[in-house]
């Protein structure tokens, strides 16, 4: 879909940018996914206009047929009230089997490795609760420097929880001195120095502020190699990149479903425990009534009948209006299929760095890995000529009707999303960026 930008080289710069430029509707006609653009909703800009909306890292958009949803869930709690639970077309309860197997398809897991329940760091602690178990020298956390503050905060506080001192029991890894991306052999000679005293690798999929995209394999290898396990925040790669969760061995991970995943604001989170762990009677897990077997659920035993797999690590009845959007939401995310998305974000993605290379290098630095293997639909800037600069590109941005965010000290993340970003919006953005440059000068 995406032609190599050595082809623009030997033409002048105004050509090569025109070409660049004329590309995108080529792109937009050749692009298998164009229809689903129309399943979503746009917020509408203060001139009455949709936005060119670049934030699916941070909060995706809402699905068309949510409301429906929404909906059938209301009249499900109108009409047949506690009856509905075990009865009808589609049972309360079976809307969370539903969930567990569209999002073990999204991540490659298996069914049983799922489980969808409250939120992100609310599903961190309990995951934590289980896996992380300091015994003698070996009661060390490894988490990356700049990791996104809800995990470090959850490591922190599980730390002192077992009467450790996050001064000397918590790592942190750095990029090297006047770099910006950490490197999974940092993590390796670590835990080849260190191993014996670490119980847990704890890192992200994505890291949120660079957009870089960890290996997971790679860093599981080196956690078990050296006697600890590893878990995994997906908050930013879930839905974002094809990941086989079962595969990679990693022990657990948690995400949430309002990112890449469109599930509304503060839906329901996934977790993954991995197959080799659901049957291990020394494991740990903080226990409420969800947590019992279905089939004895509403028997109410006095002595716990644990569900199979990962449901294993709920805790209570699921909300049901929050899982109505997240249902909706990932429908359209298989109906779509994470092969044909990851083909089309490395495209669209490929297009936002060539152009930002080809047009505006002189303003902005690319801090994401340029290798697309490593990194999923963001792209992070930083604006050279410092902070200040770049707020206020960011605000003239929004003042112009293109939605991307902020965060400091100075950087801009762009997130062209498959399912609803085209490569016009993407050229239009950067267009748009290069006509404030020109102002300023």
């Amino acid at each position: 879909m995406l032609e190599d930008a050595r082809v623009y080289r030997h033409k002048p710069m105004n050509e090569q940018h025109q070409m660049l430029l004329a590309q995108a509707a080529l792109y937009d006609q050749a692009d298998p996914l164009a229809g689903y653009r129309d399943k979503f909703h746009f917020p509408v800009h203060t001139d009455g206009n949709p936005m060119r909306y670049f934030c699916g890292h941070s909060l995706g958009l809402q699905p068309k047929q949510v409301a429906q949803h929404v909906d059938l869930a209301m009249d499900i709690w109108r009409y047949q009230g506690f009856d509905r639970q075990f009865e009808g077309g589609k049972p309360w309860l079976k809307y969370m089997q539903d969930l567990n197997s569209s999002m073990a398809s999204l991540v490659g897991a298996e069914a049983a490795e799922i489980t969808v329940m409250n939120a992100l760091t609310v599903n961190l602690h309990l995951l934590l609760a289980s896996f992380f178990r300091p015994q003698g020298k070996r009661c060390k956390i490894v988490i990356e420097k700049g990791a996104f503050p809800s995990d470090r905060y959850a490591v922190i506080s599980q730390l002192r929880w077992h009467g450790l001192d996050p001064e000397q029991h918590l790592i942190e890894i750095a990029p090297p001195d006047g770099q910006r991306l950490i490197d999974e052999s940092q993590l390796e000679h670590l835990l080849e120095q260190q191993g014996h005293e670490v119980a847990l690798v704890m890192f992200p999929g994505v890291q949120f502020l660079t957009g870089q995209f960890f290996d997971l394999p790679r860093i599981t290898r080196a956690a078990h190699k050296a006697g600890a396990l590893a878990g995994f925040d997906l908050a930013h790669a879930a839905g974002n990149l094809p990941m086989q969760l079962h595969d990679s061995g990693t022990d657990f991970a948690a995400w949430c479903g309002y990112k890449y995943m469109n599930g509304s604001p503060g839906t329901l989170g996934g977790c993954f425990i991995h197959a080799r762990h659901h049957n291990n009677p020394d494991l740990v897990k903080l226990a409420g009534w969800w947590a019992n077997a279905p089939a004895t659920r509403f028997d109410m035993p006095v002595d716990i009948d644990w569900a199979g797999g990962a449901d294993a690590w709920q805790i209570s009845n699921p909300p049901l209006m929050t899982a109505a959007p997240l249902i909706a939401a990932l429908a359209i995310h298989n109906d779509a299929g994470m092969d044909a998305l990851r083909t089309k974000s490395l495209a669209l993605t490929g297009y936002l760095e060539q152009l930002l290379n080809s047009m505006l290098s002189d303003h902005l630095e690319i801090i994401t890995p340029p290798e697309p293997e490593r990194r999923g639909c963001q792209l992070s800037v930083r604006v050279k000529a410092g902070t200040e600069a770049g707020e206020q590109l960011f605000q003239q941005l929004r003042a112009k009707g293109y939605a991307c965010d902020w965060r400091r000290p100075d950087v801009m993340r762009i997130a062209p999303v498959p399912l609803y970003n085209t490569f016009a919006d993407v050229r239009d953005l950067v267009v748009c960026m290069q006509t404030i440059f020109k102002q300023q000068a």
